[in-house]
């Protein structure tokens, strides 16, 4: 090798790699889904997924086999192998790492792993060129390939001790985030100048640069700041709020609009933090807002707690949203909550983990339960012509309800400079 791997490392010197032993409870539960689901072993290719299984984005594909299946668990590489075997955890690493064969060797190579048939793929995931591409490569093992796409979204929708506590450090420097918002706004600041003092905290911080999202095309901007009627602007993005971005292609977020007294400013921050996203929005104000303001922002606290409560008790996500839409219909905001007529966005919070838009989803047509080890971010906000107002926090669900693991009581929900 002739690099050092000691020159990779997080502040002051710190390990930010995922420990083996996270490594290896993934694997083994990802096996062993596998085994329920009659699938002899899944080649995953998405940077995320892969990274959640081996520790480890490097180009290439990391080959599981079902539990007992014989198949060891490897991370085929095509670069940079030397980085994934230091990131897997070297000689401790819980699977082998080893070159990616060429395209017209890879059937081959995998039945002499042990493959008797081809495995499971991301087909929900790939474009449809790379799909017919492996496909074709892998067609001398015989056999259909399964689609593992939502057999992997589901394991990661329940989070693992060590994932909470990343989403934990996430939402402090959310905190962080907000202080330099306060610090830094005030009459004629513009939003995009704001974020930007936002940005330089979640940088410092280790922030890598990308939200991750699931859903194609999308993309994000980690700050959108919205102040007066730029919250009511519509965007590309599936929100309530998008902000007006600073041009055509950049759509959301922070543009270049001056804050003036007495009008309402929306912060939504996001963080990652070793990969980990938060989500919060606070309020803030040249002075004081409205009263009528004061009155929405507080009817969108108890849409939140309405919904907070249902998903501690276990009830569907569906059953939440409806426990929240009430509560908007009873004080008059159906019409411009998450949006105004037709582009309200038809949610309330978004699981969120590796990626900012995991499932499930506070909306209807989920009739399933957030699981204990499951984080969501719970958004309700309303819109009007001239601006918008709303809360939001990243929450655990835990065995006893809902534990918020972002700003929550710490900052609060509106500030004034």
């Amino acid at each position: 090798m002739q690099w050092d791997v000691g020159v990779i490392e997080g502040p002051d010197g710190d390990d930010w790699r995922v420990p083996v032993a996270e490594l290896e409870s993934r694997q083994a539960r990802a096996a062993a889904a596998l085994a329920v689901a009659g699938i002899e072993a899944m080649l995953v290719h998405d940077p995320v997924d892969s990274y959640w299984l081996c520790g480890s984005r490097q180009a290439g594909a990391f080959l599981l086999g079902a539990t007992d299946s014989g198949i060891q668990a490897a991370h085929l590489v095509r670069q940079s192998i030397d980085r994934a075997r230091w990131e897997a955890g070297e000689d401790d690493s819980p699977h082998e790492v080893t070159p990616l064969p060429r395209s017209k060797e890879l059937s081959e190579s995998l039945g002499a792993r042990g493959l008797s048939n081809s495995p499971a793929l991301q087909l929900g995931r790939m474009p449809h060129s790379d799909v017919n591409r492996h496909l074709a490569n892998l067609s001398g093992l015989g056999g259909d390939s399964d689609d593992c796409t939502q057999l992997l979204w589901d394991l990661r929708e329940t989070k693992s001790d060590w994932e909470v506590e990343r989403l934990r450090e996430s939402g402090e420097v959310n905190r962080w985030m907000f202080e330099a918002i306060l610090d830094e706004g005030g009459e004629g600041v513009s939003e995009i100048e704001l974020a930007a003092a936002a940005d330089s905290v979640s940088r410092a911080s280790g922030f890598g640069g990308h939200v991750r999202m699931r859903r194609w095309p999308m993309d994000c901007d980690r700050v959108v700041i919205a102040a007066g009627g730029s919250g009511s602007v519509p965007s590309f993005f599936d929100s309530a709020v998008g902000g007006t971005g600073p041009h055509p292609l950049a759509s959301l977020g922070a543009g270049f609009h001056r804050i003036k007294v007495g009008e309402p400013v929306l912060v939504d921050i996001v963080h990652c933090h070793r990969g980990y996203v938060s989500d919060c929005t606070r309020m803030f104000s040249v002075g004081p807002l409205d009263a009528e303001w004061e009155e929405r922002l507080a009817d969108m606290v108890e849409i939140r707690d309405a919904v907070v409560a249902s998903l501690g008790r276990g009830e569907d996500c569906e059953v939440a949203y409806e426990a929240g839409h009430v509560i908007a219909r009873e004080r008059g905001h159906a019409e411009h909550l998450m949006g105004m007529p037709p582009e309200q966005a038809k949610f309330l919070g978004h699981s969120i983990g590796l990626e900012l838009d995991e499932t499930p989803v506070v909306a209807r047509g989920f009739a399933r339960p957030l699981h204990a080890g499951g984080t969501m971010a719970i958004e309700p906000k309303v819109i009007h012509a001239d601006g918008a107002i709303g809360t939001e926090d990243t929450w655990l669900r835990t065995d006893d309800g809902m534990e918020c693991l972002t700003a929550g009581d710490r900052v609060p929900l509106h500030q004034e400079w």
